[in-house]
């Protein structure tokens, strides 16, 4: 992780994140309401949205942890959404999909980079702007 001087909060928002994403992925349908119901009856929205997901946790990620990470975090956040899958495999109202797997892979190496072109880091530059903006 990145020297930051939050470094407890920005790991707790990240399991909550995690969590928060679990959850909406194993939601049963109705959950969101009829408008989001609605939205995936298009063609292929669950895979726009399944990738959509994967680049803000790539973005979130990538803006914690130090470039060299990368790698990691892009295997790490695969075997998440292998996981996200097999859960969604294991109850009746959702299914798995490999082409699922696959959005979320394209999703991480969009997020990935974005990171490389100059998102990476981001934690750092919120927290330095943050520190500034209270000292005045």
């Amino acid at each position: 992780m990145l020297p930051l001087r939050n470094a407890a909060l920005w790991r707790t928002l990240s399991v909550l994140l995690l969590l928060i994403v679990l959850a909406a992925m194993l939601a049963p349908p109705g959950w969101f309401g009829s408008s989001a119901d609605r939205l995936l009856q298009f063609t292929h929205a669950d895979k726009l949205l399944h990738g959509a997901i994967f680049v803000v946790l790539a973005a979130w990620f990538a803006g914690l942890f130090e470039r060299r990470r990368y790698l990691a975090l892009a295997i790490w956040l695969t075997v998440f959404g292998v996981l996200v899958e097999g859960c969604q495999f294991l109850v009746d109202y959702r299914t798995a999909d490999w082409l699922d797997i696959a959005a979320n892979s394209l999703g991480i190496l969009l997020g990935l980079s974005l990171a490389l072109a100059g998102l990476g880091g981001w934690g750092r530059w919120f927290e330095d702007w943050y520190s500034r903006r209270t000292q005045h």
